[in-house]
């Protein structure tokens, strides 16, 4: 098995919302709420779930975007937390992130090539001459020609936009990314072309991918692993085929339920679904977080909040894992 590459440890992120002038308590949103997980070198680790489940933020916590509230991220065995200013700044070439909107995230006012030079030069990578080479080699590696350096972003179309912030990524030589959300604001072909340059980086360059999304069929052919949140909490962990195959969380379940069905004679079939609406992040419900909108709630789920157990490599935090 490869070896871990990065790993949490009930990493937490807290956000405080001011009471008001009525003079009443602060409240608590639970953005992430004790995640430890592994991911392995070389791996695609897939993070699923509902919009507002944590997710994106527990990404930009691992790669120290935003502060934790409590807990840690270990990559390589070290602290990120422990590591001042500079040491992080040093790493953060190791650690990079693509964004899901590829038009807001680019400078409109810049070039392609500035934009792809930002990095390098931060980094102190040489000449102005190396960095203009580098950054024909990274158009020429994301699938763009390199005269295009010279346009602006509003001159490409969504897809190459995305490949254009993908190349960013990978301007200083990483090893893990974070890729939010990084194919929901494309067509449905556009997906397809950009999912197959992120497989074939990842062979080339020996990536290590956090793919968040919430489009379960994306990650089926492309994720290794699967770690599914609800609600700030990660709810089961489990290969990707072992995930499809055999859910053991309810809510898992009832994600893949929703996953839409190409074969004829499956989309008459009747499939259970979802009922209510996610309870707020600042008024959580006792125990399970789950129970409000699960069939198969017992006393015991109204009570006790169930813990992540892992048994090879498989995980799930529920009172009354399906199948047993």
């Amino acid at each position: 098995m490869s070896e871990v590459l990065i790993s949490t440890d009930q990493l937490t992120k807290y956000y405080r919302m001011s009471a008001g002038f009525l003079g009443s308590r602060d409240k608590v949103i639970r953005a992430v709420d004790g995640v430890s997980l592994e991911i392995y070198e070389r791996e695609t680790f897939a993070l699923v779930g509902e919009s507002g489940c944590g997710k994106t933020t527990l990404g930009r916590a691992m790669l120290r975007l935003v502060e934790r509230t409590a807990g840690s991220v270990n990559y390589r065995g070290q602290d990120l937390h422990s590591l001042d200013e500079g040491s992080m700044r040093a790493l953060r070439k190791k650690l990079q992130i693509v964004f899901q909107d590829p038009f807001a995230s680019l400078n409109p006012r810049m070039r392609v090539k500035d934009i792809l030079a930002e990095p390098l030069r931060a980094h102190s990578y040489g000449t102005e001459a190396r960095i203009e080479e580098r950054c024909r080699e990274l158009l020429e590696v994301v699938g763009l020609r390199p005269h295009l350096m010279r346009h602006y972003p509003h001159q490409f179309s969504g897809g190459q936009r995305q490949r254009i912030g993908i190349a960013r990524a990978l301007a200083n030589n990483p090893e893990f990314v974070v890729c939010d959300e990084a194919v929901s604001a494309l067509d449905v072909s556009i997906q397809a072309q950009v999912l197959n340059l992120l497989r074939d980086l990842q062979e080339q360059l020996k990536l290590t991918y956090l793919f968040i999304t919430h489009d379960l069929s994306v990650v089926r052919q492309f994720a290794d692993r699967i770690g599914v949140m609800f609600l700030g909490r990660l709810v089961e962990v489990g290969t990707t085929e072992e995930i499809f195959s055999n859910p053991r969380h309810p809510y898992t379940m009832f994600l893949i339920s929703a996953v839409p069905r190409a074969d004829p004679h499956q989309r008459n079939r009747e499939r259970p679904v979802l009922v209510g609406d996610i309870p707020s992040p600042v008024n959580l419900p006792s125990g399970c977080r789950f129970h409000t909108r699960c069939p198969y709630a017992k006393d015991i789920c109204r009570t006790e909040d169930p813990a992540l157990v892992t048994n090879d490599g498989r995980g799930v935090a529920c009172h009354f894992p399906l199948g047993e």
